[in-house]
């Protein structure tokens, strides 16, 4: 009969383990391993020598509240000659002597979390289980090295705002590795209200991936439930913090963990977007963060976005559906095995409070190849995504007397999606995963799928008359510009109307703010064939008292026919460029050696800047804090606003120094420099 081994004292090798398990970034004082992939602990013997077979050790791993063997949630093995990566196993790899250098292995389907590791009578050992997309058994297994180096290990990256014709990188510090995140991350799935309501099952539902994205879809916000971050659309943000002075995950997932889960206050689509980003790589879910322009919001899934404008060319708010200027969400790899073969890969994901389902504010996860394809029975959310990309826009004109009647425009949803490209700063259209070009064979097929009827029997109008908004090459914040609508007479007769061009401030989701300027030219007369080109001009003194800190400004022109009575709309978002940060590193990156970063900007205002205050933040570089630098005084118009900063990294390899300026007068204008470190 084999002897148990009697065990006086262990080591983890989490510096060993942890690098091997593509953790070490999260630190070596605690053992976190991924699943389906073996670790060592190194046990060292009381009395006695291991002897192969005549040497015995019960090993037990739990996790949860309600450890059971039937739900995967315990179990409990001995020693085997060669580890069996399929099933919890251990087996020793060295040889006889007092110290056993200890093989195992999780199967690589194990609920993740913290678990709870026996070893026979001699002692417990806790650790970390993570997703594993290193290993071909796991369901978010992915096949390039280069990949998981972005979607995965990748502490910072580029998130798309702006507009569709504009478009803006924004810095984002995702900081999953740094310290205490992991622990937040672990606590986000501790307090959902499943877990809450029954541990086990909801510890057991862990070994799925697509269970605890809709989990991490329902917590990042905190409509129903304990959740990280309280949306807020108006504005008003006395009694937190503005999205857009966010510069990273980090602060906002300890501010949750250290507040007895209280949530942060304020986010924005990008910010729900990147938190869960964040946590999903943490947890290691390959993660990406996208962006939709025109993204439209449908309230009532007839995949219809309607919307009333009055005489005045002004939008008339009658219904719940919007277009946002754009809407971030996530995207998550994993296969699907819920659903017909296909349909694996990248999955949408939107932490975004916007609509309910299954009684709960998540949206996701729902392959992107069932949006394309027009599946929109498939699980889940399908219909609220396929309209995000897909709608129709019908726009209608209410008249003084109550009437409406429908009216020309070209309005169009779902352009240039956007993600940052793998190993690069530089944009990656993935519109085409999306959908199929416009007008396409496939497009047709699709929307028949989706039952979308509207887009097949809209006819494409060839208008004899034309109207389009033009813009000025240069758009900088501070500075006055024309903007043009462009109206064409394509018809052989000629044409008398009247022409309304107006704009508003408006922010990222649509809402519109006061007026910035508005020109009604009640007679415009157009010979046969003739163009003509009305400016409006968009004067610093009007617009700046009226914009959102998004720096958008709608243009609207609307052309009627005095003869025909028909209406025709045209419609764009311009976005108010702000000035370039410049960021200077002072020496030669070296990892534990303090470096200085120069900062400077440009005040293109014709007022003084007052309150300047420059945020900087890096993962491993800046220590997982927030480095705030306020200047003393006024910036006055074109000189600059300049600071020197000091931070020491930790880690080599490329980071990002995320920085943020922001004053009276000009908010939350981001920039970043990449910092390549040197050991």
């Amino acid at each position: 009969m084999a002897q148990a081994l009697e065990i006086a004292r262990w080591d983890l090798e989490c510096e060993f383990n942890n690098t091997d398990h593509h953790t070490e970034l999260n630190g070596v004082e605690q053992l976190i391993v991924r699943r389906g992939q073996p670790f060592t602990i190194n046990l060292h013997l009381r009395s006695g020598e291991y002897q192969p077979g005549g040497s015995a050790l019960d090993l037990t791993v739990e996790t949860g509240p309600q450890p059971s063997d039937q739900y995967g949630t315990r179990a409990s093995f001995g020693l085997i000659d060669q580890i069996d990566t399929s099933r919890w196993s251990a087996a020793v790899t060295s040889p006889p002597g007092y110290m056993v250098s200890l093989s195992i292995c999780s199967p690589p389907d194990a609920p993740i979390g913290r678990w709870r590791l026996t070893l026979g009578q001699g002692g417990l050992v806790e650790f970390v289980l993570l997703y594993n997309p290193w290993c071909t058994g796991d369901v978010v297994y992915m096949d390039s090295e280069e990949k998981l180096t972005e979607y995965v290990l990748a502490q910072d990256g580029i998130i798309f705002r702006g507009s569709w014709k504009h478009l803006i990188s924004t810095p984002w510090n995702f900081g999953q590795f740094e310290d205490g995140i992991l622990e937040a991350c672990l606590r986000i799935l501790e307090m959902n209200p499943k877990c809450l309501h029954n541990p086990g099952k909801d510890a057991s539902g862990r070994k799925n991936p697509i269970y605890v994205s809709r989990v991490l879809s329902a917590m990042v916000n905190c409509n129903d439930d304990k959740g990280v971050l309280l949306g807020r659309w108006t504005g008003d943000y006395d009694s937190g913090v503005s999205p857009l002075s966010w510069t990273g995950s980090v602060e906002i997932l300890r501010n949750w963990d250290t507040n007895a889960c209280q949530p942060v206050r304020f986010g924005q689509c990008w910010v729900f977007a990147a938190v869960a980003c964040s946590v999903s790589r943490a947890l290691g879910i390959p993660c990406r963060v996208v962006t939709n322009y025109n993204s439209a919001h449908d309230t009532n899934s007839n995949l219809v976005i309607e919307r009333y404008v009055d005489d005045n060319g002004q939008l008339v708010q009658k219904s719940g559906d919007m277009i946002w200027n754009y809407h971030c969400w996530v995207e998550n790899w994993m296969t699907r095995p819920d659903l017909k073969p296909g349909y694996d890969g990248w999955q949408a994901m939107d932490p975004t409070p916007q609509e309910k389902s299954e009684g709960v504010y998540c949206c996701g996860p729902i392959p992107l190849k069932a949006i394309k394809e027009g599946e929109l029975t498939y699980k889940y959310d399908a219909p609220f995504v396929f309209a995000e990309v897909n709608a129709d826009v019908h726009t209608f004109m209410k008249d003084k007397d109550g009437s409406t009647k429908k009216i020309i425009s070209t309005v169009q949803v779902g352009l240039k999606i956007s993600t940052k490209s793998v190993g690069s700063d530089r944009r990656e259209d993935i519109t085409h995963l999306y959908k199929y070009p416009e007008g396409s064979d496939e497009e047709r097929e699709a929307f028949t799928k989706a039952n979308h009827q509207n887009k097949l029997l809209q006819q494409q109008e060839n208008a004899g008359l034309l109207i389009a908004i033009k813009v000025s090459a240069e758009m900088r914040k501070g500075c006055d510009f024309d903007v043009f609508a462009v109206v064409t007479n394509n018809t052989p007769n000629g044409k008398k109307c009247r022409l309304v061009f107006g704009s508003r401030a408006m922010s990222y989701n649509g809402i519109l703010g006061e007026n910035c300027g508005f020109k009604d030219l009640l007679n415009v007369e157009l010979a046969p064939g003739e163009e003509k080109r009305v400016p409006l001009r968009m004067n610093y003194s009007k617009y700046a008292e009226n914009l959102t800190e998004d720096n958008l400004i709608r243009l609207m022109a609307l052309l009627l026919d005095y003869g025909t009575r028909e209406a025709y709309l045209a419609v764009r978002n311009v976005v108010l460029e702000n000035p370039e940060i410049k960021v200077r590193i002072l020496g030669e990156p070296k990892e534990n050696r303090k470096l200085v970063a120069e900062i400077t900007l440009q005040n293109p205002l014709p007022v003084p800047l007052q309150n300047c205050c420059f945020t900087v933040e890096g993962s491993n570089l800046t220590g997982g804090q927030i480095i705030t630098e306020k200047l003393n005084s006024t910036v006055e118009p074109g000189q600059d606003a300049k600071v020197k900063i000091y931070f020491t990294p930790t880690h080599s390899g490329q980071r990002k120094l995320v920085v943020d300026f922001d004053s009276n007068e000009l908010c939350h204008v981001k920039g970043y420099r990449n910092v390549i470190i040197g050991k």
